[in-house]
């Protein structure tokens, strides 16, 4: 059996099968990439919830595997060199699942590293942009009265939207015909959007066509509805 002691994470999230990839996430739109991403692959795994009521995030046990507190995290027990290893960011952790699976990446070099270059731009751009439209419209910051700030973010997040329309104007998905972890890391933060923070209007998603046409194939997907709601919440 695999010894993952060496990981202290383990001592607060016991793995029941420690053969199997440990995913310490909750299902956010940054958390869920991971998880339907596992559904997606059919590689076997282990989810442990990371409750933020409760500052999990925080704890030691969770900053032993990621300093920034942040989720997801994985640790995959079967890692380069059949060696345990531990990674925290999604997008690394798409790219790495991708790369063990040889799934959802082009195996050409140049398609690799276009996709690649979407990842970033979701990492960098959508995530970021989106959360602060969150923030400022469903959470704390809607209460603020100066609504500059909110419709500095809106403004960005349709300049965004937009990009990731013209790109789906010919195409089925962001790289093509073929779905790849630049559909699984950026589409969790459409639909939290339009969904959970309940800002479709406010950046005018029915402009973006193509992107909700995207976005229905993309929840519609089996795996995409399994790993929507991994882990499941207490």
């Amino acid at each position: 059996m695999t010894d993952l002691s060496a990981f202290p994470i383990t001592a607060k999230w016991p793995a029941q099968h420690p053969d199997r990839i440990q995913l310490y996430s909750l299902p956010t739109p940054n958390g869920v990439k991971v998880s339907i991403m596992l559904e997606e692959t059919g590689l076997p795994y282990e989810p442990h919830l990371v409750s933020f009521e409760t500052n999990d995030q925080m704890s030691p046990a969770f900053l032993s595997l990621n300093p920034n507190n942040k989720i997801p995290a994985i640790i995959d027990p079967n890692g380069p060199g059949g060696k345990p290893l531990g990674l925290f960011e999604s997008g690394a952790i798409l790219i790495y699942l991708a790369d063990k699976t040889g799934q959802f990446i082009p195996q050409d070099a140049a398609g690799r590293y276009e996709t690649i270059q979407w990842v970033m731009f979701q990492m960098g751009g959508v995530g970021p942009m989106f959360g602060q439209v969150g923030f400022f419209h469903r959470f704390a910051g809607k209460e603020y009265e100066d609504k500059r700030p909110r419709d500095r973010y809106v403004a960005e997040s349709k300049r965004l939207l937009g990009v990731v329309e013209q790109r789906l104007a010919e195409r089925k998905w962001i790289m093509g015909d073929d779905y790849t972890i630049a559909d699984i890391v950026s589409f969790p933060w459409i639909r939290n959007l339009i969904g959970f923070y309940d800002a479709g209007g406010l950046v005018g998603i029915e402009n973006f066509p193509n992107v909700r046409r995207a976005l229905d194939a993309f929840v519609a997907r089996p795996a995409v509805v399994r790993g929507l709601d991994i882990p499941k919440r207490g």
